[in-house]
């Protein structure tokens, strides 16, 4: 096959692609096709089709057309051109709809997809979900490539726009000379400041590991092809290199066939630090030196600064998850220490290497001098330095009893996750942090007493932070827990000691019992207390965080929290089940009902002696964005916050408290996702103060550190926004703004559950009218879609409530109760759409949640949502998506009017031209589900297929397109209907870059 040149005559398909991009863009312009032909470059004919202004760094449509073009040319080798002809027609009249929102369009490329076979319909559906990862990974490049032009140029855009970012360096240069703040100043707030990143295995990644990796490859091809130095001989190597890894992507089955086990999940989410974050903290932390010495300060930061800190929910998070057993705590804490020890394994003798000094201190001297002597044999296990290594070489001698450590700590911790008991005496690994930093602070110590800072600050230093950052456990686990799991086992103690019923306890009560039993001694159960399934679950996972080391740990958090008792209860339960150094006790508040009554909770707390004595003068508490929002719609869950944040810090003050605010954020805007650095800014005044606590959640870990350059923006734009709140707060809003919102948001709310909680047939609707009921197919997480098996909505998690509106392209939780309550200010008075506005263009906060509906709604389409109602929901229902559909148009005017914009992301053009070169692909992906559903549900559908048009590259092969419905043999829906349906799920997920 023919490898075109990346700047060279485009392929036949390059031509359709790029008519198609203009058409799909409204491109009023008529351009000659023989003018295009006579251009030389694909850059310089497809610039002429972007939409609007675009900067000279701007090469995304290039970069897309030449994956696609690949991607076509693969898909014409492998399964004919028939195949590849039925994807561009499909594209076009996707196309077609997207520039004049002609619905017929739909229609007929309903037609078309019901009219393929099982085993063409997987492959279309593939096709259509390949290419929008193929746009994300150019779109990728692009920004990563845009963000260095920007730095060379020293140019750092508007921090108002949503798309922009915090960069460290120019924080700090704005701090100092803006602000004039002191340098010193700066460098006393950064180096005490704590940034705790928690992984969560909330299941919203669906996309399998096998081809993130594939994906990286990709990125990194596509970035090598551009670079300005190139050799011909390499541009044609990395060309094959690229088709190779896009045909790998697209050959590899997309669909996890089974759900991953909660120890799965660990793995995967630890799989980044060994990728990325492992060398992306000290390379991070070395920028920050550099960027501190640009303000003045000659200092680095002390290693053991407490700057960036990781955290995990995976294999702890037993909220609703029965999957999650003391089992499976005890072995991600096992597999966790065992990568730690992994990692510094593989590094310790590069380190060996280079601290080949023979001048030492005394006290390093005597130090080597005795292990040398206790030295008795060489150790043939090791790969390098395998002899007893001389005196004359004393810091290989420290480093060598190090690496010996952390081999038997290593293999401890291998034999206790495989037998349950290990050989190797404790006492020969390392059982604390600061027995493994110990030798290495006398390495560094001894350098510099020696002349030798240069080489100390080298890898030794960068050792020296990893260890300070990810300890022996790599990540510290959290475990979370349901307050009524914690009732129910106090409920059987107090019944099995016959002192009457802990469930029907009022709360006054719950806490006298409670401070009576935590200020006594005596041991409240014994091993005869009767105990159901459930109970002997919560009491187990307190024995394996009593058994295991303390340093696996790090917050006990404890959802559903209401009243002081679910706090009491759980130190209770630790001090029962003989937990040495217990747990911090954090209480989750979710729903707005809870955020409102959070401060007098807080406060009842703060009031009790014991608790005060036992907290020593700091306290965290976690609130939650997905459950607030789905209770009362995303405008009135983040006025809440907002406010319930501000109260909780007003409380923390009267008492002398130290408040840790830990923001339980989803990925998408409608579970409080949104640009981190944003988020960060627009928070209340005082209530980061230095110490931030906030989940990554799902498809955010991949898109926050799933590549080097991408874990040193996520390390920067945390670090610096968290410093620039605390030394620059935002502005606290006027009264009147406060006053307006409050009242609106009264309306916002009644708005939102008038319709999601009391509309009779809602749920019916919602069930029809998104593939909610299907989302469990996807494997994508080892936690099931509801806390209870029945029930409606309230029982129904956030993520798929989420993740089914996002499907439909209708996004109802996001934008649901803005429109009513946006007109109910104008209408009661006209003045108020002035305050509005000052409020957009003057108070961060209001600005982020507006640019954030705003970009929603940008994603969204009501004629996608229409097509589903039309096709999935009952006729009687009809009026009622219609209603919900005029609001939210209604909803959408409101909200440019307050942004004062004409159009949707006009502020954002970048993000406006991204938006448009992936509707087309993901239209044809919402037809293909919408029609695929009714097939599911409808048995009196019936469709007339086309003859099979895939053709299999070995025609003499048995495995053509058709085996691919045997994929799924268990499936009991129609051949091939499954797979279908899951690929457009991923597909429209990665369209818009968000599951849930």
């Amino acid at each position: 096959m023919w490898i075109p040149t990346v700047k060279g005559v485009r392929t036949e398909k390059s031509v359709v692609y790029m008519n198609l991009i203009r058409r799909d863009q409204g491109e009023t312009r008529l351009m000659a096709s023989r003018n295009l032909e006579s251009m030389q470059s694909i850059d310089a004919q497809l610039r002429l089709l972007v939409p609007g202004k675009v900067s000279e760094d701007d090469h995304l449509i290039e970069y897309d057309a030449l994956l696609l073009d690949r991607f076509l040319d693969i898909l014409q080798d492998l399964h004919g051109e028939d195949l590849r002809e039925t994807v561009q027609e499909c594209y076009e009249l996707s196309a077609d709809y997207e520039s004049k929102q002609d619905t017929r369009k739909l229609e007929e490329l309903g037609n078309v997809l019901t009219s393929l076979d099982p085993g063409d319909s997987i492959v279309v559906a593939k096709a259509f979900s390949h290419m929008l990862s193929l746009s994300n990974l150019a779109e990728e490049v692009q920004n990563a490539y845009r963000r260095r032009e920007k730095t060379k140029k020293g140019d750092y855009t508007d921090e108002n726009n949503a798309t922009t970012e915090s960069d460290i360096e120019e924080t700090l240069k704005r701090l100092v000379v803006d602000l004039k703040i002191s340098p010193e100043q700066v460098f006393d707030a950064l180096k005490n400041q704590t940034v705790d990143l928690v992984f969560t295995a909330h299941p919203t990644q669906s996309v399998r590991r096998s081809l993130l990796q594939k994906h990286g490859r990709i990125r990194d091809c596509l970035t090598q092809l551009y670079a300005k130095n190139i050799t011909p001989d390499d541009k044609h190597e990395v060309d094959e290199a690229l088709q190779r890894e896009i045909q790998a992507a697209f050959r590899t089955d997309e669909i996890r066939r089974t759900p991953p086990t909660p120890q799965d999940e660990m793995r995967a989410g630890m799989s980044y630090f060994h990728e990325t974050i492992w060398k992306g903290v000290p390379k991070f932390l070395r920028r920050l030196d550099t960027a501190l010495k640009n303000i003045g300060i000659n200092e680095r930061i002390p290693y053991n600064a407490p700057l960036v800190q990781f955290s995990s929910w995976m294999g702890g998070d037993r909220d609703g998850n029965p999957r999650v057993t003391s089992e499976v705590t005890r072995d991600v804490c096992l597999l966790a220490r065992m990568m730690a020890a992994n990692l510094y394994y593989s590094q310790i003798e590069d380190l060996m290497f280079e601290l080949s000094m023979w001048r030492c201190s005394d006290e390093l001297h005597v130090r080597a001098h005795e292990l040398h002597r206790s030295s008795r044999r060489d150790a043939k296990h090791f790969i390098e330095f395998w002899k007893i290594i001389p005196p004359s070489e004393p810091y290989r001698v420290i480093l060598g009893d190090v690496r010996d450590k952390i081999y038997e700590t290593r293999e401890r911790a291998c034999q206790l996750l495989a037998n349950g008991t290990s050989d190797i005496p404790e006492e020969a690994t390392y059982t604390s942090v600061e027995k493994l930093l110990e030798p290495l602070e006398l390495c560094y110590r001894s350098l510099c007493a020696c002349g030798d800072r240069p080489i100390a600050d080298g890898s030794l230093l960068d050792f020296l932070r990893q260890v300070s950052t990810f300890g022996l456990s790599l990540v510290r686990l959290d475990i979370r827990q349901e307050s009524d799991r914690h009732t129910d086992v106090l409920d059987a103690i107090t019944r099995y000691l016959e002192i009457g019923s802990y469930k029907e306890w009022p709360e006054e009560r719950r806490q006298e019992w409670l401070l009576s039993e935590l200020s006594g001694k005596r041991p409240l159960f014994g091993p005869d207390l009767p105990t159901t399934e459930e109970i002997a679950d919560v009491l187990e996972t307190f024995h394996v965080i009593a058994e295991l080391p303390s340093d696996c740990f790090g917050a006990y958090i404890i959802s559903m929290a209401t009243t002081p008792s679910d706090v009491l209860a759980v130190e209770l339960l630790q001090r029962e089940c003989h937990v040495k150094k217990p747990l911090r006790v954090v209480p989750l508040f979710e729903k707005l009902a809870d955020l409102e009554a959070a401060p007098a909770a807080v406060a009842r707390l703060f009031s009790i002696d014991w608790y005060k004595n036992r907290i020593n003068g700091k306290q965290e508490v976690m609130i939650g964005y997905s459950d607030s929002g789905k209770d009362a719609g995303r405008l009135s869950a983040a006025w809440q916050l907002y406010k319930a944040q501000e109260e909780l810090v007003k409380v923390s003050k009267e008492y002398g408290v130290k408040l840790t605010m830990f923001h339980g954020r989803g990925g998408t805007v409608g579970r409080g996702g949104g640009p981190t650095h944003l988020a960060i800014l627009s928070q209340p005044p005082e209530t980061i103060h230095g110490s931030l606590r906030v989940t990554v959640q799902g498809e955010v870990i991949e898109q926050s550190f799933g590549e080097e350059h991408l874990c040193f923006r996520t390390l920067q734009r945390f670090t610096a926004a968290t410093l620039e709140h605390g030394m620059h707060p935002p502005v606290s809003p006027k009264p009147e703004w406060r006053a307006l919102l409050d009242e609106i948001t009264v309306i916002a709310t009644e708005e939102y559950r008038s319709i999601v909680f009391k509309e009779a047939r809602f749920v019916e609707y919602f069930r029809l009218a998104t593939p909610e009921l299907e989302y469990g197919r996807m494997n994508i997480g080892s936690r099931p879609s509801k806390r209870k098996p029945s029930g409606g909505i309230e029982s129904l998690r956030a993520i798929p409530w989420i993740f089914a509106w996002t499907q439909t392209r209708f996004h109802l939780p996001v934008w649901l109760g803005c429109g009513a309550a946006f007109k109910y200010a104008i209408e009661k008075d006209p003045k108020n759409l002035q305050m509005l506005q000052d409020m957009y263009n003057e108070w961060p906060f209001f600005r982020v949640t507006i640019d954030l509906v705003e970009m929603v709604f940008a994603k969204g389409d009501p004629g996608i949502a229409a097509l589903y109602d039309k096709l999935l929901v009952s006729e009687e229902l009809w009026s009622f998506g219609e209603r919900l559909r005029a609001n939210y148009e209604e909803t959408k005017n409101l909200l440019l009017k307050i942004a004062g914009h004409k159009d949707l992301l006009e502020g954002d053009l970048c993000l406006k031209q991204q938006l448009k070169l992936r509707h087309s692909h993901i239209t044809t992906l919402n037809v293909c589900q919408a029609y695929t559903l009714k097939r599911i549900r409808d048995p009196n559908y019936h469709v007339k297929l086309r003859p099979h048009i895939s053709k299999e590259y070995m025609e003499s092969s048995s495995k053509s397109a058709a085996e691919l419905v045997k994929l799924n043999p268990t499936s009991d829906y129609a051949p091939g209907l499954e797979d279908t349906l899951i690929l457009t799920m991923k597909g429209i997920a990665a369209g818009l870059q968000n599951t849930g």
